[in-house]
């Protein structure tokens, strides 16, 4: 996957695949069945860049095929099923080789694949095919979904190496101190934003950068025995050198093996990965009732018929019989398991076919350990529905409808509820195209009165298309939200859909009203930032309209039901790392590549941005001087006009400067006042624990991290002053060979600043004079400058930091870099720093694709209007560990107020029109209160707006008493809104109250 267009694409799957992605365009899988499950499979194979997907199916399309096969289009009817799906996958991933196969499954074929996974298969394919790439040495997976439930199986083969088996970087720290003893104890601190023990025992580090103690450098690793949050110990270090200063100890990933048995034996000793304890015997029932399924189909040639009681208590028999499980055998789930498993639901193959990608990903790139050897997963609690319960085997017979999978399951009825829904997604990247999909093949909104709105303002970027399913290339800079809606149309022409390019956020309150929300039944949302979904939660709860919030993090991910009166609402989320430094860490003492790179963001922002921002606005504002900017801010603009390019070579000779400024003048200055012999006090060196001593370096044209921030600073510089910009190398180099600059001489009674509280300046007296010309040559530098036909346009363009442009990600590296080899810091790749700057979350389409089907999965309950906490679920996924937990969620919580039990879920509504007809005055809600709690108002406002005050002088009192709420509020947005939340304080209030009381809320004629 080489090629920086190639990074691009797959840069946020990279970050969690680690160096082992690279691999996959040399690799070849087998999908065997392409209905939901290997549709799924294969699509997140082809989009994560698989080299070749080999699609295998003798069977043709059907109509019921289209419940979950999101590949299909009504055209595809009477086709084999593997050549529809190819030319559909085709599309996604120009760069993957997608073949259809219709033959048997010879051995001659399997081995020629790395992988090979195997869907709706019939047990004695799986035992023969599994034999054979066991002996082989070819990745065997095992991916099935029958009605709500779902069953995965890994075999690796018996020495399967993991290269990488942990999630994210290997931690580093910097070193405080390295004790001589046996054992060494070694001191480290923490960084800026980390909890607790960053290392655990066992674990093998390395050093690097450590003076005085340099025997440990380059050694081979040590394991390390955890003391506490911020000291190890580690091997013998008596006989080293005394510490000194510096360093950096580094955590090692070292590989793993693992062992599996081929399925012939797994079958009968299995190994159940669960995600506690509790889930095993339900996972060997389910273990057992597949066998027995298996069985059924073989004795009568068909699976159970829906809800008919002989076949389901049949297959109970079977799974008795053939005592495959471990421990005793719950019938219920047994039972429950026959009952729907002619079913097909798109969210349980979109949860099965994710786990079972990701395993495939495991296999080829040797990042993170295997699944070992089974792992089961069921919805089964949505058989216990009111509604869904009592169903008969007439309701969910076929109606010969593209539903049929999931009428099986749910009934017809259900089938008419889904299209009479009314949805709102909020996001249509990653995890909001996955929605839709789901939705699309559910039926939701697809009746005559349904409606699914979707809203985005984003476009879609080249490095969407490695996990966003509805977009293409030719969609890129197109609007998500309509590119989106209109692949929902063609994969279900039913649903109906709008597309909307808005946030939803305080600034769209106009078009999204409490009555839009009321208007829903519900609302999907997938945000990324804290305040958006804050705001969402915020009015949900407001207009008691359910919410599913999901999202992911790599290979994790959740999904959080918020049902009006049962489950607390979600809450607030943890604020992310902000990735703020001090000060004076970046600027004179940093110790990771994270300080070098937020160093170099500055940097950006400081040459490419801001100085532009200032200067046209000089240039455009007459009024600029009049409004006396400080001194430095004049300098400043003064300083970018004399620097103006004339052309290309004035921009490279300017971005050499920079880099002599940078990386050698303000080393060398910074070690004028601090010498490395410097000390703090007598015998207390001042370069030691977090200080570590830096050294200039010297300009070469022939190195390539030298010449790429020259190349990239440039560009930039060029772009900003509309210089039409050079790539070529060579020339660029002979440029700077000519560059002569003059020898670098130390300033004298500089200060710089230790910590974060910068020292009192001495009050300087302003020059006036000095002030005066400045300003006057400002005034005749944009008279000439505006009577210049050319600069009659914004003079400078400011450049704003954009994490997918490679020029901008070029400066960051090479600036960041040189920076860390000033002080000794180990540098980071472009892709790394490029994560790190761009502060991007890695992502990866089979957490997306999972965690979507689990959201659907409570969608389905709120479509039965279930009113049982017991029945929904929140759900935490990591598929890097292959663990699914599922839990409850909290109830409602309750507060006690004007004596009696409130849920935070209740509120006080008030249709606020006097007799009159027009607006209620305050006394009105006042009296209201009184009349219908017997509650005394002492204060009631809205927003920040004061409507009454009982401790106001009586002629207040009687104004605030008079005016209508319409009247009271001077928020012109709040004055249009159909319905106000009033905030009130009551006479006989505890403290404790003042956050605890059920809202009221007005509506307004």
């Amino acid at each position: 996957m080489a090629g920086r267009e190639e990074e691009s694409r797959y840069s946020r799957q990279l970050y969690v695949l680690g160096g082992g992605g690279r691999r996959l365009p040399g690799s070849a899988v087998l999908v065997s069945g392409l209905r939901g499950t290997g549709a799924q499979v294969a699509t997140a194979l082809v989009l994560a860049g698989t080299g070749r997907v080999v699609l295998h199916d003798c069977g043709t399309v059907c109509t019921a095929d289209r419940t979950q096969q999101f590949l299909l289009e009504e055209s595809d009817l009477g086709q084999n099923r593997a050549k529809a799906s190819q030319r559909a996958l085709a599309e996604l991933n120009p760069r993957v080789v997608v073949e259809a196969h219709t033959g048997e499954l010879s051995e001659a074929f399997l081995a020629s694949f790395q992988v090979v996974v195997l869907t709706e298969s019939p047990l004695e394919e799986q035992l023969r095919v599994g034999d054979f790439c066991h002996a082989q040495g070819i990745c065997f997976i095992v991916a099935d979904t029958k009605g709500l439930a779902g069953q995965l199986f890994c075999d690796f083969g018996e020495r399967f190496v993991v290269d990488d088996p942990a999630e994210g970087d290997p931690v580093s720290a910097a070193v405080e101190h390295i004790s001589q003893g046996n054992p060494g104890v070694v001191t480290y601190m923490g960084t800026e934003n980390s909890h607790g023990h960053l290392f655990c025992d066992g674990d093998l580090v390395t050093f690097s950068g450590v003076q005085g103690m340099t025997e440990l450098n380059g050694q081979e690793p040590v394991p390390v025995h955890v003391l506490d949050a911020f000291r190890l110990e580690i091997s013998d270090t008596s006989s080293f050198s005394p510490y000194r200063c510096g360093g950096l100890v580094s955590q090692v990933q070292q590989p793993q093996q693992c062992s599996h048995k081929p399925l012939c034996q797994a079958l009968e000793e299995p190994k159940i990965q669960v995600a506690s304890p509790e889930d095993l015997p339900r996972s060997c029932s389910l273990h057992a009732a597949f066998q027995a399924l298996h069985a059924f189909r073989r004795e009568r040639g068909r699976l159970p018929r829906p809800r008919a009681p002989a076949d389901a208590e049949r297959v109970l028999e079977l799974a008795r019989s053939l005592r495959a499980q471990q421990g005793p055998l719950d019938e219920d789930i047994v039972r429950a398991f026959a009952t729907v498993s002619a079913g097909d639901l798109c969210p349980v193959a979109a949860v099965v076919g994710a786990l079972a990608a990701q395993e495939v990903l495991k296999a080829i790139t040797g990042k993170f350990v295997p699944l070992d050897q089974w792992l089961y997963f069921d919805a089964l609690e949505c058989l216990a529905l009111a509604g869904a319960a009592q169903l008969t085997e007439a309701d969910c017979a076929p109606r010969g409808s593209r539903y049929d999978g999931q009428i099986a399951v749910f009934g017809a009825n259900f089938q008419e509820k889904l299209g009479h829904q009314k949805y709102l997604v909020v996001g249509a990247g990653a995890i909001g195209c996955e929605l839709l999909k789901n939705f699309a093949m559910m039926g939701l909104a697809a009746g005559p009165d349904g409606e699914l709105v979707v809203t985005d303002m984003d476009t879609v970027a080249l490095s969407n298309l490695h996990r966003q399913f509805l977009y293409r290339s030719a969609d890129i800079s197109e609007p998500k939200s309509v590119v989106a809606a209109a692949a929902v149309q063609r994969m279900n022409p039913d649903v109906r859909v709008t597309a909307h390019q808005n946030q939803v956020g305080p600034a769209t309150e106009m078009l999204y009203k409490d009555n839009f929300f009321r208007h829903l039944d519900g609302i999907a949302s997938a945000l990324d930032t804290i305040e958006a979904r804050t705001y969402l939660e915020r009015r949900c709860l407001r207009c008691r309209t359910p919410l599913l919030d999901s999202g992911t993090e790599g290979t994790r991910g959740n999904v959080l039901a918020m049902v009006p009166s049962l489950t607390e609402p979600l809450g607030p989320a943890s604020a992310p790392r902000d990735g703020t430094f001090p000060m004076c860490t970046l600027r004179h003492f940093p110790r990771t590549i994270q300080h070098t790179l937020q160093w170099a963001r500055d940097e950006f922002e400081g040459l490419f941005q801001l100085p532009a921002e200032q200067v046209n606005q000089f240039m455009e504002d007459p009024a600029f001087l009049e409004q006396q900017p400080p001194r430095k801010v004049l300098e400043q603009v003064w300083e970018s006009l004399r620097e103006r390019p004339q052309g290309w070579r004035d921009c490279v000779r300017w971005a050499r400067r920079r880099w002599q400024r940078c990386y050698h003048d303000a080393i060398a200055q910074l070690l004028h006042i601090y010498p490395p012999e410097h000390e703090t006090s007598p015998g207390v060196p001042f370069w030691a624990g977090d200080r570590s001593c830096p050294h200039p370096l010297t300009f070469n044209p022939d190195n390539d991290t030298h010449l790429d921030y020259v190349l990239a600073a440039a560009h930039l510089f060029a772009q900003v002053h509309r210089v039409p910009p050079c790539r070529d190398r060579a020339a660029i180099q002979a440029m700077l060979r000519d560059v002569v600059l003059p020898p670098f001489a130390p300033q004298e009674g500089l200060q710089i600043p230790l910590t974060e509280e910068p020292p009192e300046e001495a009050q300087v007296p302003t020059d006036h004079r000095q002030l005066t010309e400045l300003t006057q040559d400002l005034v005749q530098w944009r008279q000439e400058l505006l009577g210049d036909e050319d600069t009659r346009a914004p003079l400078m363009e400011p450049i704003h930091f954009e994490k997918d442009n490679d020029v901008h990600i070029d400066f960051i590296t090479a600036a960041s870099n040189l920076r860390a080899e000033n002080y000794g810091i180990s540098p980071a790749n472009w892709l790394t720093s490029k994560r790190i700057a761009g502060q991007i979350v890695p992502a990866i389409i089979t957490t997306t694709a999972a965690v979507a089907g689990l959201a659907c999965l409570e969608v389905c309950k709120l479509v039965w209007g279930c009113q049982e906490l017991s029945c929904y679920r929140n759900s935490n996924i990591s598929l890097s560990a292959c663990l699914l937990l599922r839990v409850q969620p909290p109830p409602a919580p309750t507060y006690r107020y004007g004596g009696r039990e409130w849920s935070c879920w209740e509120r006080l509504e008030l249709r606020a029109v006097g007799a009159d007809g027009q607006a209620m005055t305050v006394q009105e809600v006042l009296d209201w209160l009184q009349r219908t709690h017997g509650w005394t108002v002492t204060m009631l406002l809205c927003g920040d707006t004061v409507l009454y005050d009982s401790k106001a002088d009586a002629e207040t009192r009687a104004r605030q008493q008079a005016q209508r709420l319409s009247e009271s509020l001077e928020d012109a947005r709040m004055l249009q809104q159909q319905d106000l939340e009033l905030l009130y304080m009551c006479e006989g209030e505890d403290a404790e109250a003042e956050d605890s009381r059920p809202p009221l809320l007005c509506s307004l004629p």
